[in-house]
């Protein structure tokens, strides 16, 4: 199993990003999908989660602005980001619950993480 997360860059504060994360391989399900982010210098600080059936939480600091969606048949989440601003800047990193065919028990993978940054 293998997560690749990418549509990180560089934006203006006010700015909208889209990132994405594709999950790879076989013989497995997907139970939650979650954003994660982490700014120089800081822990890693969750940010949205959605499970299989569609439902949402988020930190506080983003309601309102970021979105997260996922295609359960393409074994993708996305992040939908909107009035960014600088402190938003950090690489975000995406995380799923694996379930693995033949178990019953979850085992978290973690993408490589693609960077964000806000200019003010």
């Amino acid at each position: 199993v293998q997560l690749q997360a990418s549509g990180g860059g560089l934006v203006q504060g006010g700015g909208s990003l889209t990132l994405s994360c594709a999950v790879s391989g076989s013989g497995f399900s997907i139970g939650d999908m979650r954003w994660y982010r982490q700014a120089p210098g800081k822990q890693r600080e969750f940010v949205a989660t959605m499970t299989r059936a569609g439902s949402t939480n988020y930190r506080d600091s983003v309601k309102g602005r970021f979105t997260i969606s996922r295609d359960n048949a393409k074994n993708t989440v996305s992040l939908q980001m909107n009035n960014l601003k600088p402190e938003d800047t950090a690489v975000y990193y995406c995380n799923a619950e694996i379930i693995s065919r033949g178990t019953w028990y979850p085992t978290t993978y973690w993408g490589q993480g693609t960077l964000v940054t806000v200019s003010s």
